[in-house]
């Protein structure tokens, strides 16, 4: 359905060394690079991350946040432990959310402007 997602950071540098570590284990890596700028991706660009002084304000009540689609369970833990190494803030541990469904293996975290994402495995082990 989507082609791209932008969402505005407050710290382009520091945002990009957190979705550098937390994106990386999902196979995902930095395509596009300059100073007001990001761009995040495989094979284009999906994820852009810009310059803005007015980030959307963190509202954990506000339901948004940005699932990334992860290989393996091993990959959703990688993505976890890299985010909080990075200066993320754990919003939910790797495990099994039975609540989602008998596969669903997510994680979650809490990037730099306070946004959250979550990694998120299908694979039934």
């Amino acid at each position: 359905m989507f082609d791209h997602v932008s969402i505005g950071v407050s710290d382009v540098p520091a945002s990009g060394r957190f979705y550098d570590a937390a994106l990386a284990p999902l196979g995902h890596k930095r395509l596009s690079d300059g100073d007001s700028s990001l761009g995040y991706g495989k094979d284009g660009v999906q994820l852009w991350l810009g310059a803005t002084k007015k980030p959307v304000k963190a509202d954990p009540d506000s339901g948004l946040h940005f699932c990334f689609r992860a290989g393996t369970r091993k990959a959703v833990d990688a993505f976890h432990a890299a985010a909080l190494k990075a200066g993320g803030k754990d919003n939910g541990k790797p495990g099994l959310r039975a609540d989602y469904g008998d596969n669903y293996y997510a994680a979650f975290v809490v990037d730099p402007d306070g946004y959250r994402i979550e990694a998120y495995c299908s694979a039934a082990s």
